[in-house]
């Protein structure tokens, strides 16, 4: 069945993610994307730091190719990387950061970190920003503090689609630590935004107004009323007269 073919594909490239995102850690992974040509399967890899992930001349690349050829039976894997434009606004890029912040400075200054990502992710143009970081922080009891800012779609088709979401963990002395961002984009369009058109001269009247509104010269003239046809007996009546007269 090709229906089978294609959850069989999707599952693989899932796999694959997996993969590449356990291999490659602190190079700012944001996703992987797999394409099949017919020269091969093509694997775009974006990360923010791309010389991490291609290594001196080009050894971590080379590895890693061979390395997925052995392991999903691929053919002809190509590779490629490209660099994420904007770091701040790309929510895994941020929850990986977080993590390895806290495992570098402890959970002590999880507020600070906590806030100044905030700070990053508002200065680079998102709409809103949500970091919630739950486990034993700072103390031996687990809690959940959350960090917000903006505004935030959380329900609905824009929820599920248009705002980024990211999980990860940060391994620290005291126990493990969940992060999660949700960031909405600048460029996201809404349902519910509504522009308003001051400018009266860009309005243009649809068809059927401008048939209706017509200038009375264009308007049809009434056509003249005809008489009534005269009956035969009426003119036969008129001519006896007339001879009578005579």
């Amino acid at each position: 069945m090709i229906e089978r073919k294609f959850v069989k594909e999707e599952v693989r490239g899932l796999l694959l993610e997996e993969f590449i995102s356990e291999t490659l850690k602190n190079v700012g992974l944001s996703h992987v994307k797999m394409t099949r040509t017919p020269l091969g399967e093509k694997i775009t890899i974006f990360a923010s730091r791309p010389g991490l992930v291609v290594g001196r001349k080009g050894e971590n690349i080379k590895k890693l190719t061979q390395t997925i050829k052995k392991k999903f039976d691929l053919e002809n894997p190509q590779i490629e990387i490209s660099e994420i434009g904007d770091q701040n606004l790309d929510a895994r890029i941020v929850a990986e950061r977080i993590a390895s912040t806290l495992e570098r400075f402890g959970a002590q200054k999880f507020k600070a970190i906590g806030h100044k990502t905030m700070t990053d992710v508002m200065g680079a143009g998102a709409r809103g920003v949500q970091i919630t970081i739950s486990g034993k922080v700072p103390s031996a009891r687990a809690k959940r503090w959350r960090f917000y800012n903006g505004y935030l779609k959380k329900s609905g088709q824009i929820a599920l689609e248009g705002v980024r979401h990211a999980a990860t963990t940060s391994n620290l002395k005291s126990g493990c630590i969940g992060i999660q961002v949700w960031i909405m984009p600048p460029n996201l369009v809404l349902p519910d935004d509504i522009r308003i058109n001051d400018h009266k001269d860009d309005v243009v009247a649809p068809a059927s107004d401008v048939s209706e509104k017509k200038p009375e010269a264009d308007k049809k003239k009434r056509a003249p009323r005809k008489r009534p046809a005269k009956k035969k007996s009426d003119d036969v009546a008129e001519a006896k007269e007339t001879t009578n007269e005579a």
